[in-house]
């Protein structure tokens, strides 16, 4: 057992399975089908409880939590362990229902799939270090979509209270706006009579917004997003180059003495 759960192909199976109960406990009808599964599903729950005790039996409290990947197994683990005992005791019994709704946290399992992923550790330290350099943009457009939702507040909060009724649905029909499907039916929806705007300027407006926010202004994020990581990939690239042309430089140099 010790050696199966130290073994990554192995729980990678297990993590395999235990999706495969989670889609089939969500897709079958059957009561009785449905609770056996549920029953695998608590199985896997428990095995992945016994890992994490096997690895920090084996590599120490402090050596297993030293592994960001092992911080969120663990977490996993944590989160999963009231719906393992809902399983096992009659929930409703104990007086303890409430139990029931860390079920749903169950499916959270499946995140360590990404864990063996290839080169996952790559990808998430370049959009790390492309969101730490992008973060001015973020906070420019998120100013951007803020100034808009006020603006749209303010103009057609009574000519269409459920697109902007309060500044919330005003953010986030803006931001809807920005994604450019479907804008079009949201100036239609709009009554001219109830604005100071006519229709022509309304339409305008609109187009305006979706012209700025969702084809300038994301494209801008995107780009610069990804330019990013490019770029902080090709600085780690230079440096290794230039390293190694500074060792070229010596060599040639002790040559020449």
């Amino acid at each position: 057992m010790k050696k199966l759960l130290l073994n990554d192909r192995v729980v990678l199976i297990l993590i395999l399975l235990n999706s495969i109960t989670i889609v089939l406990q969500g897709q079958l009808n059957s009561g009785q089908l449905t609770q056996l599964i549920t029953h695998f599903d608590t199985v896997f729950s428990i095995l992945f409880m016994i890992e994490a005790y096997v690895k920090i039996r084996t590599y120490s409290f402090k050596g297993y939590i030293s592994s960001n990947w092992n911080r969120m197994d663990l977490f996993l683990v944590v989160i999963a362990t009231p719906a393992v005992f809902a399983d096992l005791f009659s929930a409703t019994d104990l007086s303890l229902s409430y139990f029931l709704a860390f079920r749903v946290l169950r499916v959270l399992k499946i995140v360590r799939f990404f864990k063996f992923v290839p080169n996952i550790d790559h990808l998430f330290q370049g959009v790390q270090n492309a969101l730490k350099s992008s973060v001015v943009v973020f906070l420019g457009f998120f100013v951007y979509v803020f100034v808009i939702g006020i603006l749209s507040n303010a103009l057609f909060g009574e000519a269409s209270a459920v697109h902007f009724g309060t500044p919330a649905q005003s953010f986030y029909t803006v931001f809807k706006l920005f994604t450019v499907e479907g804008w079009y039916e949201i100036p239609d929806s709009i009554n001219p009579a109830l604005t100071i705007l006519s229709y022509g300027l309304i339409r305008l407006f609109f187009s305006l917004v979706v012209l700025t926010g969702g084809v300038l202004g994301l494209s801008l994020v995107n780009s610069i997003f990804v330019d990013s990581m490019l770029s902080d990939n090709n600085t780690e690239l230079e440096k290794k180059i230039e390293t190694l042309t500074m060792e070229v430089q010596r060599l040639i140099e002790l040559q020449e003495k």
